[in-house]
Formats: C-alpha cells, sequence, structure tokens
C-alpha cells in the first residue's frame, strides 16, 4: 500500500479542514482504494464504490473546497474508507 495514498485519505480527514487538497492526486488516492473516478465534460468528477455515488466539482485551482471535501469525507465514511479502516 502506498503512504502516499494513505496520507491524502488522511488528509480529508483533518480538522480543520485543509483548503489546499489537490484534487488530481486525490482521485489518485481514491482509485488506489478501489473507488472508480470518471471526469465529465462540465468538470466534475463523478466517484463510484458500492453503488454509492458522490459528484464533485472541479475548481480551476485544482484544489477542492471545504463544502466539497466534507462531502467527500461523509462519502468515504459511507463507503468504509477512513484512516483507521487503511492503516
Amino acid at each position: 500500500m502506498s503512504h502516499k495514498h494513505v496520507k491524502k485519505i488522511e488528509r480529508v480527514f483533518e480538522h480543520p479542514v485543509p483548503s489546499d487538497l489537490d484534487s488530481r492526486k486525490l482521485v489518485s488516492a481514491l482509485e488506489h482504494f478501489g473507488c472508480e473516478v470518471e471526469q465529465t465534460k462540465s468538470n466534475k468528477y463523478k466517484i463510484f464504490k458500492d453503488e454509492k455515488e458522490l459528484v464533485l466539482g472541479i475548481h480551476p485551482s485544482g484544489n477542492l473546497s471545504k463544502d466539497e471535501i466534507v462531502s467527500l469525507r461523509h462519502y468515504l465514511e459511507e463507503v468504509g474508507i477512513t484512516p483507521s479502516t487503511i492503516a
């Protein structure tokens, strides 16, 4: 298991919510842990795992907003990808 991927998932669960989480690196970590990620023509990421879906917007900076990170955190908890389950 790649230490880089674990660190990216851990950053999603940090308090306070990070404001500099790079979406491209996060996508790589999500795919590593079994998520299917699709980039749409309307600049969004569709994330699928265990028949659950989450849609996140892609910002020009490549970073996710704090609201999107919180949504992603809840989604990852639902599908069982948390720092305690991947460590």
